[in-house]
């Protein structure tokens, strides 16, 4: 029988079976024993401490670390006619594991997609190479900003939507200045895509540009390990850039950039909800698992009718969430007009029906959901945070709205 909430090998090309197996075997040996073994390492307060390097380590042995590089630097590459479905696949197992160490794999693989796309090939030639050559190499993406997150993601191209960092070109560079919020990865990465306003007079969509910033250019300073919830190995972290000097051959992309970023956009949000659905997978394993040796009333806990009604209400989220999944996967590969609207509804959808699976998880081990050497607390964590990653569940629904009735959905508030 499939296991619940995955895509059944019939599904797959030979390639994605074997990618899957692999990543499964790298999960099952390594992963999952070494967050059975340290219940507390997560909650140190030394973001650099908590994940030891043999993690990543065995991850580049793997060619995990390697998707979406291109195969003339050492990476895995994949077809781009089925890109966003194995994205979705490997995500899925990785989160299995563990949902932090997911974020950290994950946050690399779009960001090498986005370069692949945007970089100048000097910057490919310099950087991928870096990148393949050390395991412990982070990539993030800076996008938030501390002041209206959201309104990134809003479908409103207004002025008051602008980023508050903004950009100048003053001889020969260009001079970053302003702050980013809640960065995945974004307090121990070595290089990072930032986003800044290079023109007020225009809506966001027009006058937002790109920029790669190593990490040792003057000016950028990584400020905090922002102290999450869930989620926790993966270091969130807060960046300020005060006249950083970018090179001018260092921008991405002029104006546009919201836009060009689609490529990083629309797998992020297939991969957002990849990696809600492999912490609910997880979540249903280890309860099926209780429930049919744990003893309660004299006899086993599945054997109680209340107790299987709600592992059948789990199973059955697990394998909504997966099928909707899948159709939106299959919408980015395709570039179908729709695919946009899916990944947010499969976000939405993910992040609320997996969050109910984890909590039903709780419920069902008893006093025991609730102790940190057990383990099922921290799926319930980790869920949580899926709430507002990659946009909050009313922002995300605000744009179905939109893609919906374009004409009558609404219009964006304004300034007071």
């Amino acid at each position: 029988m499939d296991r619940i909430g995955e895509v059944p090998d019939r599904y797959l090309s030979e390639e994605q079976r074997l990618m899957r197996e692999t990543c499964r075997r790298y999960v099952d040996d390594v992963v999952r024993p070494f967050i059975a073994a340290n219940r507390e390492r997560e909650w140190l307060f030394d973001p650099g401490g908590r994940l030891p390097a043999e993690i990543l380590q065995e991850a580049d042995r793997t060619g995990l670390r390697g998707l979406g590089v291109p195969d003339e630097y050492g990476g895995v590459g994949l077809d781009p006619a089925t890109q966003a479905q194995t994205f979705s696949i490997i995500a899925t197992e990785i989160a299995r594991g563990d949902s932090g160490l997911a974020d950290k794999l994950v946050q690399n693989w779009k960001i090498s997609v986005l370069l692949r796309a945007l970089a100048p090939r000097h910057l490919q030639d310099e950087w991928f190479p870096r990148y393949m050559a050390d395991p412990q190499f982070l990539m993030a993406h800076c996008l938030t900003e501390p002041r209206g997150a959201s309104d990134r993601w809003l479908p409103y191209n207004v002025p008051e939507a602008n980023m508050d960092t903004r950009a100048v070109h003053e001889d020969g560079h260009w001079k970053i200045n302003g702050r980013k919020q809640f960065i995945s990865n974004g307090y121990d990465a070595s290089l990072y895509v930032v986003y800044a306003n290079t023109d007020r007079s225009v809506g966001m969509l027009a006058g937002t540009s790109s920029f790669l910033v190593p990490r040792d250019t003057p000016g950028l300073e990584v400020t905090r390990c922002n102290e999450t919830v869930g989620g926790r190995y993966m270091n969130n972290g807060e960046i300020v850039f005060e006249d950083c000097a970018v090179p001018e051959d260092h921008l991405l992309a002029h104006g546009d950039a919201l836009r060009k970023a689609g490529v990083y956009f629309r797998p992020g949000k297939i991969i957002q909800a990849a990696k809600n659905l492999g912490i609910g997978i997880a979540a249903l394993d280890d309860t099926a698992a209780f429930v049919q040796e744990r003893v309660q009333g004299g006899r086993i806990l599945i054997k109680h009718q209340a107790v299987a009604v709600r592992v059948a209400a789990m199973a059955t989220k697990l394998e909504a969430v997966s099928a909707l999944l899948r159709h939106a996967a299959l919408a980015v590969d395709d570039n179908h007009p729709d695919a946009t609207r899916l990944c947010d509804m499969v976000k939405v959808f993910a992040s609320q029906e997996i969050l109910e699976v984890c909590q039903h998880a709780v419920e069902l081990h008893g006093g025991y959901g609730a102790m940190l050497e057990v383990g099922v607390e921290k799926y319930f964590r980790d869920a949580a945070v899926y709430l507002h990653m990659d946009a909050t569940v009313d922002v995300s629904n605000f744009k179905i709205a939109k893609s919906m009735f374009p004409s009558t959905a609404g219009a964006y508030a304004g300034p007071e």
